[in-house]
């Protein structure tokens, strides 16, 4: 008979349990992060993978997918070196044109609310501080480099290569009367992650294009460098977004005189993002675990402040995982619920249920 153990000694174990795996989570991080990356990687990579090896050895099918997954890649960064070259042509003016607009700001924010300039300047500093924090959390020095050019690639094609062995220890470790949910979790998880992370490739190609498009037909400087990386931070849910528009609107602001084109650009992300957000997410993307929105804002946010920018994006696809496993486990199911976006349409409160048995 299974003990059952009163609430005010479960609550406190379970908060230090999540106090201590968030520890270990934050001080590991040089390791997880790319690790992490690998996984999500290494799934999306298998069933090409598993095609090739039907004609070639595995080492060697592994090894081809990844050359091809690298070959885009660096085909994806050449595109935007080339746009930002570009970018620094202009630069100059830019600079020029920003320092006026910035010392009328600031003689604004005097006049106004008594900020002087010395006081703005902190602000600022302040600012620019926590910025370089978050960035310097996703790539710390050395290690951050080596995680990009060496622990990646070097995870994925591992994970690959060993992924019988890890399939079977995850099996084993669980008894068998567990072992067909263990099965289902799997697969779930694996075709979640495949779908998720492919439709939102095909997605943020089609918003960079519809992007650079709104912005070239509005003469915006650097318009597809600044479409392709606004469609990048799409991918960050709800906060990339407003980055993501906020930068064409500074650019306009910077390079061309009077509002006219920065409302145009508004009105041109706005009919974007609702096209993004119920044509494109839900037939593209189409994810098998939907995540309500106020889940996803505070995930993002939590990752953003355990693992910087890479937990930002990490963040959604580690609570798909999660609702699917609390999906599959009896105890678990109303957390499961609580991550989803499906809003019953009535509470399940002991009136209700009374109501419910009486008719």
């Amino acid at each position: 008979m299974t003990k059952e153990y009163p609430f005010y000694i479960k609550a406190p174990v379970i908060l230090l349990g999540l106090v201590i795996t968030v520890f270990i989570l934050n001080v590991l991080q040089d390791v997880l992060v790319p690790l992490a990356f690998a996984g999500l990687i290494a799934i999306l990579l298998n069933p090409l993978s598993n095609r090739l090896n039907k004609y070639f050895p595995r080492i060697i099918s592994i090894t081809v997918s990844l050359l091809i997954a690298l070959l885009t890649i660096v085909i994806l960064l050449y595109f935007l070196s080339s746009q930002v070259a570009h970018f620094f042509d202009d630069l100059d003016a830019i600079k020029l044109k920003l320092s006026h607009m910035i010392h009328d700001l600031q003689v604004w924010l005097q006049s106004q609310f008594g900020l002087t300039t010395k006081k703005q300047v902190q602000m600022l500093n302040d600012a620019a501080t926590s910025g370089k924090a978050m960035i310097g959390q996703t790539l710390s020095g050395l290690m951050g480099i080596l995680s990009v050019v060496f622990l990646i690639p070097v995870y994925t094609f591992l994970i690959m290569l060993y992924k019988t062995l890890i399939l079977n220890f995850l099996f084993e470790v669980f008894s068998e009367e567990n072992q067909r949910k263990v099965s289902e979790i799997i697969g779930e998880t694996k075709l979640a992650i495949q779908s998720y992370i492919v439709g939102l490739l095909i997605e943020t190609s089609i918003v960079a294009v519809l992007n650079s498009a709104a912005l070239l037909t509005l003469g915006v400087q650097n318009a597809i460098l600044i479409g392709v990386i606004g469609a990048i931070l799409n991918l960050l849910p709800y906060i990339g977004g407003i980055i993501a528009i906020a930068l064409p609107v500074l650019m306009a602001t910077v390079t061309m005189d009077g509002f006219t084109t920065q409302l145009l650009i508004i009105g041109a992300y706005a009919l974007i993002q609702f096209v993004d957000n119920n044509i494109l997410v839900p037939r593209i993307v189409s994810s098998k675990v939907q995540i309500n929105a106020l889940i996803s804002i505070v995930i993002v946010l939590l990752g953003a402040a355990l693992w910087g920018i890479s937990g930002m994006f990490l963040s959604i696809p580690f609570i798909a995982v999660l609702k699917i496993i609390f999906d599959r486990i009896d105890g678990l199911k109303p957390w499961g619920k609580l991550l989803g976006d499906t809003i019953p349409t009535a509470h399940m409160g002991p009136f209700n249920r009374l109501r419910r048995k009486a008719v």
